[in-house]
Formats: C-alpha cells, sequence, structure tokens
C-alpha cells in the first residue's frame, strides 16, 4: 500500500483530495501546516485559525486517518513574507501563492512527506500532473503540469515554478473534477466541510488588507508625487507599495475622465497616471525563468498569462538565457512587474518567470 500525505487545510477540497485517495487504497496521512504569525493589525490570519486544524481533524477522523499539525512559520517567513514585503517596497507587485507552493507546500512540506515514507504529497490545487516521455540521456520519464478539468478552478498559474523532482511526488486528486462535483462528492463521503465556503484569503493577510501588513512596517514608506506622462504634478500618494499597475481606485484625483496607474518610479518616489489606453502594453521582459522541461528554440510561439484571473494571449516568447523578452500579439491590459507570466501550449504549462521591465 502506498503512503501519501494530504495537505488539510480544513477545506472542502483537502477534505475530498484525501477521501479519493483513501478510497483508492493509499494509506493517508493528513498535515495541516501552521504558521505562529504576530497578530500586528486586529485579527488572526485564516490559515492559523483553530476552525480550520479543527474542520481538518474532523474530517481525518472520519476518513480513520492520521492526522499531524506542523508549523512552518520560519519557511514562510523566510521564503514568502520578506519577498512579498520587499517587492511592495520596490514597486512591484508580488504572487505570494506562487512562492509559497515553491518554497512551502511542495519543498518543505514534501520534505515532511518523504520523511515519513510517503511516496507522495497531495493537495486539492485544480490541476494535473502527466508523466510524459523519457527525455535524452534521462533514465526517468518528464512529468507535465496540465490544466485542471474546470477551467474556472484551474490553478495550474500558481503551480508553474514546480520542478520534475516535485512534479514525480505530487497528486492532483481534484484535477479531473469540476468544483461541484468535488462538493457533491464530500456529501457522499459525509464530511462536515462539504458546505464550507472556499477562503479567498492570502493566508498570512486577514481580509487580504496587504495596505494594512505594509503600513504595520511602516519603514521606506513615504508620500510623493502623482504625475502625468509629461510629468505635470496632479497630486500626491500615501507611499509606493500602496499602488498596483492598473489601479483606478484610492488615487484622489478629479480628471474629468477614468485615470490609471500606468507607472510607478520607486526610486523617485513617483507614480504616473494616464487614461485607459496607456495602460496597454504588448512588449516585456520576463526574468527568473522556469522551464518544465528544455527549450529547444530560441523562439517560440506560444500563449501567455500575466496573473491568475486574466485570459492567456497568443505571443511570442525569446529566450536570452535566464530571460525572455514576451510579445504579444495584442497588447494587454496592466502588466505589471513582479507578476508572474505563465507560458502554456495548450493545455500544458511550459513554465514561466517573473515581469521584470515593461517595454512598449
Amino acid at each position: 500500500m502506498e503512503r501519501v500525505v494530504v495537505a488539510m487545510s480544513g477545506g472542502v477540497d483537502s477534505s475530498v483530495a484525501a477521501a479519493l485517495l483513501k478510497d483508492k487504497g493509499y494509506e493517508v496521512i493528513g498535515i495541516t501546516m501552521c504558521f505562529n504569525l504576530p497578530d500586528s493589525f486586529g485579527k488572526r490570519p485564516s490559515c492559523c485559525g483553530l476552525q480550520g486544524i479543527d474542520d481538518a481533524k474532523k474530517v481525518a477522523r472520519k476518513l480513520g486517518i492520521r492526522h499531524y499539525v506542523l508549523n512552518f512559520q520560519k519557511a514562510l517567513q523566510e521564503k514568502v513574507i520578506s519577498e512579498f514585503r520587499d517587492e511592495y517596497l520596490r514597486g512591484r507587485t508580488p504572487n505570494p501563492c506562487v512562492r509559497c507552493n515553491q518554497f512551502i507546500k511542495f519543498d518543505a512540506l514534501l520534505k515532511k512527506a518523504l520523511a515519513l515514507g510517503a511516496e507522495y504529497l497531495a493537495t486539492g490545487h485544480y490541476a494535473r500532473v502527466k508523466k510524459g516521455l523519457r527525455t535524452k540521456g534521462s533514465k526517468r520519464a518528464s512529468y507535465i503540469l496540465k490544466k485542471a478539468k474546470d477551467k474556472k478552478k484551474d490553478q495550474s498559474y500558481f503551480l508553474y515554478r514546480l520542478n520534475q523532482n516535485q512534479l514525480r511526488h505530487t497528486l492532483f486528486p481534484l484535477g479531473n473534477y469540476t468544483k461541484d462535483e468535488v462538493r457533491k462528492m464530500a456529501k457522499g463521503f459525509g464530511l462536515s466541510v462539504a458546505d464550507k465556503l472556499a477562503s479567498q484569503e492570502i493566508c498570512f493577510l486577514p481580509g487580504n488588507d496587504y495596505r494594512a501588513f505594509l503600513r504595520a512596517i511602516k519603514k521606506g514608506i513615504k508620500p510623493g508625487d502623482i504625475v502625468d506622462s509629461e510629468n505635470n504634478v496632479l497630486g500626491r500618494h500615501k507611499g509606493i507599495p500602496f499602488y498596483t499597475i492598473g489601479q483606478r481606485e484610492g488615487l484622489g484625483i478629479a480628471m474629468g475622465y477614468p485615470v490609471y496607474v500606468i507607472k510607478i518610479d520607486p526610486k523617485n518616489d513617483r507614480i504616473t497616471v494616464g487614461g485607459k489606453g496607456e495602460v496597454y502594453a504588448r512588449e516585456f521582459l520576463v526574468t527568473d525563468i522556469h522551464l518544465a522541461l528544455p527549450v529547444l528554440k530560441k523562439r517560440i510561439a506560444l500563449k501567455v498569462r500575466i496573473r491568475y484571473n486574466h485570459p492567456e494571449a497568443a505571443a511570442e516568447a525569446e529566450f536570452l538565457g535566464n530571460k525572455a523578452k514576451i510579445s504579444f500579439k495584442s497588447p494587454q491590459f496592466a502588466v505589471t512587474p513582479g507578476q508572474s507570466a505563465v507560458f502554456y501550449d495548450k493545455g500544458s504549462v511550459l513554465g514561466g518567470g517573473i515581469i521584470d521591465e515593461v517595454l512598449k
């Protein structure tokens, strides 16, 4: 009997993932990750709530599986929260879920799973892993990350940085199901979380209020000028970290027409705004490239998603070492430094990187 560790948050998705694996004959061990984060602005993060731990324990008891609660505070602070803070202070907009998957769930937690004698780590992500052909010079078959059946819930965007070893030891039991099917299965398994609403929070940000999180830091945050594309001063901003490309609300400027953030200059504490047409861009540079398999050509046609809730768009990628120049066929709204650009070929994830600089 193969052993698998399931990351159990206390939500319906991870609970059904555990139930499905138990039903298929795996020896399932549930682990709930907890983070003893400082309560600096009035609320406890949802990931550390006793309710989530209690719900996971109830599901584990129902399924008759072992369950543990492990503290990953140090890893989260070093690998996710520090980078999240620093990127905002640099005038960029990071995606902490991408780093959490890369360094916490599928690195630190995966190592715990393997140490427990498990062959796999499973999560409630909506994605799929497909075993591919053997690569030249390798005794092992390659593994390809693919989109989930439920395109509305597909979470492959957040998982693009998983390497071959991580994918080899990963199971996504929900990849071939829709959210509605998962809820029906939860009721069929008699799970107490069947009707529990999904959390939309970033685990260490109560209410997703990143501005309150940054205000608690204070260091390096100061007001500055808001200007137009001709450097005419239009007003004052509250601090570079509180703004992102494409932002329209909270600018405090009356121009007689909608204006958006089109450029952030942390060096001079300056934010540039303009009309909606000025927010679109066609070319940008991506750094810190991660590819599922080696790219055989310097230039390839693919589709690129520049944030989770943004549709993929046709583009050409020119690879230059650990950088890539992305050229969309049609300009896209709010290409944002710090966010991930994920590369797709049909339903497969080719890789991706961090948006570094908008060219035009």
